[in-house]
């Protein structure tokens, strides 16, 4: 009986205190309003502008590339964006998610033991590089060996491998080896050769220099990195600048000709048309001529005409002495037969 008692007391105890005590049903965020509500957490993007306590958490957008905000939060509010300064580029922008990410620019790395962005260690002549320089990682160097070789000073270029000359084919043969600083130098002993004489003006001493065992200097293959008669190229430049002049001499000279010849022809077809017209106009001797010639022509003309009129003249005064006679004749033999008809009957 006081066993059973006293388990209806334990019940009547809990169920008081359930009522009075928040229970943790899974509340994230781990706070609670006073009301006993569980907080609400802003997610990344959104910044706590009212945290939560009298009332529930109110959660605004952080500003693109200005504020951010990358965790779940009931109390942070919108962070500024970080920005790339100095010696600092900027590798990623900033979001509204996630801040920028600033690394040393092209040529420096983050040094650890200054922290600060330092030149990336360019390798030597002999050494080339063997991982290459990283943000937050210096250029890693390696000399140059087994027939590699490295002649210049580089923060990027690895050791180069070294030409071969003997290559089986016996075309090549080695005229110098390949060290860690040069490459090797090779030569067709079979090229044609080219002989520099030893008192030229136009040459300097030092490229009168001699590339086959005969003292001979010999043209080489594109293989080799050495060019023979550097100082021949340099003596072909007056060359080639004297035969550009006279070209454009030349086109010039052309040019001036065709102008001529142009105002020439033009100039001969105005003679031309200006002769023509001479000859189709009358001269004053013409006219003249023509002149004299049509007033004898008139004269003759006229006296033919004179000579037809008289003629005609003359032919009328024939023709009226032969009519008058008969008319009279006619008119007297009209009187005589009045006269000698009754003689006649």
């Amino acid at each position: 009986m006081d066993t059973l008692t006293w388990m209806v007391f334990c019940a009547v105890v809990a169920v008081v205190c359930g009522s009075t005590l928040p229970v943790d049903d899974g509340c994230d965020s781990g706070h609670y309003t006073k009301s006993g509500e569980c907080c609400i957490e802003c997610p990344p993007g959104e910044g706590v502008i009212t945290p939560c306590g009298d009332t529930q958490t109110e959660c605004a957008q952080c500003l693109d590339s200005e504020t951010y905000s990358d965790t779940y939060s009931s109390t942070d509010m919108c962070l500024p964006c970080t920005e790339c300064t100095g010696l600092m580029r900027m590798e990623t922008p900033c979001t509204d998610s996630n801040d920028a990410v600033c690394v040393c620019n092209y040529g420096f790395y983050m040094s650890d033991m200054t922290g600060e962005c330092e030149p990336c260690t360019v390798c030597p002549r002999g050494h080339g590089v063997y991982m290459s320089c990283k943000p937050n990682e210096d250029t890693t160097c390696e000399p140059c060996e087994e027939d590699t070789f490295s002649d210049q000073e580089s923060s990027l270029d690895p050791c180069m491998p070294c030409t071969i000359c003997d290559d089986g084919s016996d075309e090549l043969e080695t005229q110098r080896e390949c060290t860690p600083t040069t490459d090797a130098v090779c030569y067709d002993p079979l090229a044609p050769t080219i002989t520099f004489p030893s008192s030229s003006p136009d040459l300097p001493s030092e490229d009168l220099r001699s590339f086959s065992p005969d003292e001979e200097s010999t043209t080489t293959k594109p293989s080799s990195p050495r060019f023979i008669g550097g100082g021949l190229n340099e003596n072909l430049i007056p060359i080639y600048c004297s035969t550009l002049a006279a070209v454009l001499i030349g086109l010039l000279a052309y040019i001036v000709f065709k102008r001529w010849n142009s105002c020439k022809q033009n100039k001969q077809a105005a003679n031309n048309r200006a002769a023509t017209a001479n000859q189709t106009s009358p001269s004053p001797e013409g006219e003249k001529l023509h002149s004299d010639s049509g007033i004898s022509v008139d004269s003759q003309s006229l006296q033919e005409q004179q000579q037809l009129q008289t003629q005609a003249e003359a032919h009328t005064q024939t023709q009226t002495q032969l009519h008058m006679p008969e008319q009279t004749v006619v008119r007297m033999d009209v009187g005589a037969q009045s006269d000698s008809q009754p003689s006649q009957a």
